[in-house]
């Protein structure tokens, strides 16, 4: 069996690095990136760079003139923005084409070209009321008196939702099945209360007071939430990965050059060890990543649902690159703590995803409710 990513995903990959490569997570104060403060913004030069990639269309359909490429890809290039700390809206932009893509319709075709063209920054309220409950039990979803639809709710954390032009908000009807709105944020009865994430990027509480939204603004196809939903999971591993990656190099550089005794810090054994248990984690992170993307990509069937191996990929991510930043700032010492220096924002992002994706004891559990479901008869 061949495990090489296609001649596309790799150009994918490509692109990004390229695109990246211009992007400096240094702490070097600018509008976006300033020491402290929280970012106001996206990084729009990055965004406006990141479409004449074509990496914004990267997941949007052939027929809505994007690549048509899948989670493998977008996980791909994700895995790049993490390195680089991007402050940018591209899990949420590319997840949100993948989805509209295939569950979209009419809405999707709408949508889509603006989005791949840079012209519409998307972002998704995936963290329901309090962070731990489902999202889409946050906010309900009713027919308008004559046509459309009427969104009453609260949603959490919704990441930079003060600089987006339109918030896919998921959504229960009164028969209990999932819709999406697309939500602008202008619109009337929508009130966004200002929230702070860890790692510094400005997120918001979006309140939905009787907001009326016309029916191509809704998505109520079967599958859409949790497509959506999966793919954000599985772009938020990538994004860890990324960070992981970036902090262990980082890492290596700094004890191959640092020097105790006469020697370098990395001829020790005590940091040669911690070094490889860190390069373990990296590779998990890595095999059960592509293993989740790939069953999204392909849908391919097995013992167990695609939930499982996303389940394991969180544990990976989540614990793997906690690690990562706790061994990095152990080997680095008070320079380490230095707001000068780079390893302070990995530090902040590494926690904000393990947040995000949450304890690594929950996915565990689901794990077990999964393969408990899912045992052999007798």
């Amino acid at each position: 069996m061949d495990f090489t990513f296609s001649e596309e995903q790799q150009a994918a990959a490509e692109a990004a690095r390229a695109v990246f490569s211009g992007v400096s997570p240094d702490g070097v104060p600018s509008p976006v990136l300033s020491r402290g403060p929280v970012a106001e913004d996206i990084d729009r030069a990055l965004w406006r760079r990141l479409a004449a990639a074509d990496l914004l269309s990267l997941t949007v359909g052939t027929r809505h003139g994007g690549a048509g490429l899948g989670p493998i890809a977008l996980c791909l290039v994700l895995r790049e923005a993490g390195e680089v700390l991007a402050r940018v809206p591209l899990l949420e932009a590319g997840a949100t084409a993948l989805a509209l893509s295939t569950h979209g319709g009419a809405t999707g075709a709408r949508i889509l070209p603006a989005l791949g063209r840079g012209e519409l920054v998307v972002t998704v309220a995936s963290n329901g009321r309090s962070g731990h409950d489902a999202a889409e039990l946050s906010v309900a979803a009713r027919p308008a008196a004559g046509e459309g639809w009427v969104f009453d709710g609260l949603q959490t954390a919704v990441p930079w939702a003060p600089c987006a032009d339109l918030i896919v908000v998921p959504a229960c009807d009164a028969d209990g099945r999932a819709v999406l709105g697309l939500v602008p944020r202008d619109r009337p009865g929508v009130a966004l209360g200002r929230q702070v994430s860890t790692n510094g990027e400005l997120y918001a509480e979006v309140r939905l007071d009787s907001v009326r939204l016309d029916g191509a603004q809704v998505i109520n196809a079967e599958g859409a939430w949790p497509r959506l939903r999966a793919l954000l999971t599985a772009g938020t591993c990538a994004l860890a990965l990324g960070v992981g990656t970036a902090v262990c190099r980082m890492t290596s550089a700094y004890t191959s050059k640092r020097e105790q005794f006469g020697f370098p810090l990395a001829t020790f054994q005590a940091v040669a060890v911690q070094a490889a248990d860190r390069y373990v984690d990296l590779r998990a992170m890595e095999a059960t990543l592509w293993q989740a993307a790939w069953r999204l990509e392909t849908g391919a069937g097995g013992a167990l649902p695609a939930d499982a191996d996303l389940a394991v990929a969180k544990v990976w991510a989540s614990e793997g690159v906690r690690r990562a930043v706790q061994t990095a700032q152990h080997l680095h010492g008070g320079f380490g703590a230095d707001t000068g220096y780079a390893l302070h924002r990995y530090h902040a992002w590494a926690k904000q995803l393990e947040l995000s994706l949450g304890p690594a004891a929950a996915h565990e559990e689901a794990l077990g409710d999964l393969l408990a479901a899912h045992a052999p008869e007798d």
